[in-house]
Parts: structure tokens; sequence; C-alpha cells
């Protein structure tokens, strides 16, 4: 997650910046901040800049790194909290992707032991990073839709429900938090409440959900409907299903 999860990241003009620009520009300007910063350079902004090309680069390990020592400069400055949290969620999905791509080529229990390591750090970042930003600033209640996401990925079904229900009385939150609440609920083997989720995500007049959520939660729906015969509701279902598969289709 590169600030895509929890949202975009403080210094994105500069990640920006470092992409457009030449790659013989970019490998000159970042020599040139690694001379500053190793001869202790006090200007937080060099940090910030030199931390956004590496993680242009993909070496959110080495932007970490960096930032730590930003942090230790001035802990006080918003923007390198936010740049270093971002750089270790970003580490720890690009250790998600790599295990996740050799377990895909590798089946072997040392990999799947190491694919459910990286996991769960993944899940455990998403807790640890979002949630120190939701004590820094209640007003982020978007936030608490990766909580509950990552709580879901650790299978705390009940604590990732109860974190949703200020989501649910949000409505431009409401169709993910339904979404994510009738996951937990059908994972928790509480298929009729997580069919009354899944059809709130789809059916809610007030609130028009994003084709891919109607789509994700149509599914489950179906899924469930056929399995208890409830064969109205399962074509009113798969009827909002095309809809949003169709919608998808288009876009």
């Amino acid at each position: 997650m590169s600030g895509t999860l929890a949202g975009p990241t403080a210094n994105d003009d500069q990640v920006k910046s470092a992409k457009t620009d030449a790659p013989k520009s970019i490998v000159t300007r970042r020599q040139e901040l690694e001379r500053q910063v190793r001869e202790h350079a006090l200007d937080i902004d060099l940090y910030l800049e030199l931390a956004a090309i590496h993680r242009s680069e993909d070496r959110p390990l080495e932007a970490r790194r960096l930032l730590q020592q930003a942090l230790q400069l001035s802990k006080d400055d918003p923007r390198v909290l936010w740049e270093f949290e971002e750089a270790t969620l970003a580490r720890s999905l690009q250790q998600f992707r790599e295990v996740t791509d050799l377990a895909s080529r590798l089946h072997t229990a040392e990999v799947e032991r190491e694919l459910k390591r990286s996991q769960q750090d993944w899940a455990n970042r998403r807790l640890e990073v979002c949630r120190a930003r939701l004590e820094r600033d209640p007003a982020k209640q978007q936030l608490r839709l990766v909580v509950a996401e990552a709580l879901y990925d650790l299978g705390i079904f009940k604590e990732a429900i109860e974190e949703l229900q200020p989501c649910l009385e949000i409505e431009t939150l409401s169709c993910a938090a339904y979404l994510i609440q009738g996951k937990c609920l059908l994972d928790d083997g509480k298929e009729l409440e997580s069919l009354a989720s899944f059809r709130a995500v789809a059916m809610r007049r007030s609130t028009v959900a994003p084709a891919k959520v109607r789509a994700m939660a149509m599914r489950s729906a179906v899924e469930l409907a056929n399995r208890f015969n409830l064969t109205l509701s399962a074509e009113r279902y798969r009827h909002a299903l095309e809809a949003a598969e169709h919608e998808l289709a288009k876009s």
C-alpha cells in the first residue's frame, strides 16, 4: 500500500516529479541528495525528496530508513511521519507481493509459512498505521474501513464488525462497510446475516455503490440465495450483478 489504502501520500508531487524526470537526471539528483544527507543536512525537505525518489524507484526499505533518520531530526513534522508510515506500508506490501509470487511457483511448506507471515505482517502494519492516524485525527473515519479489512484478513471478525459501525452511518462509506461486514459474517458462519449485509450494498436507494463493490456483494448474495433456495431473491440479485458487471465492462 503506497498511499492507496490509507490515503494519498503527502509528498505525491515529489513522487510524480521523480517519475517524470529523465532517468539520468533522477540518478544525478539522487546522488546529490545522498551526498547532502551523508554530510548531515538538516533540511527536512531534502530527506523527503530523496525518500520520494526511492519510492518512485520501488525501494521502500531505503525510503523508510531515510525517513527514520528524518524523524530523529524533526519528530514534530507531520509530513515526515506520514511519509515514514507510507514507506512502512509500501515495504510490507512489497514483501507480501514478492512472497505471493514465489508461492505461485514453489509449493513448499517453508514458502507457505513465509506467505502466512507476510500476510499477517501486511495486515498488522495497516492496523498500526491507520490506528495511529485515527488517534491523531479522529475525523478520518474512512481509515476504519482499512482497519476492518486488516482485522478481517487476520480472522478477527467480531472486532472488525465493531470497527465498521460508525462507517455504516456515513453515506459515502456505508456501501464499503456493508461489504466488509458481509464478508466477516460469512466467514464467521453467519450466512443469513451476511446476506442482509450484501443486499444492503446494492439495494440501498440513498447511496449507489461503485460497480465493483456492487458486483462483489451481488456475487456472494446470489450464491447465498441459491444455497437457501430463495429463488426470487436470487433472480433479483442476479439482475443487479449483471447490471454491475455491464457497468464495469463499459468503464
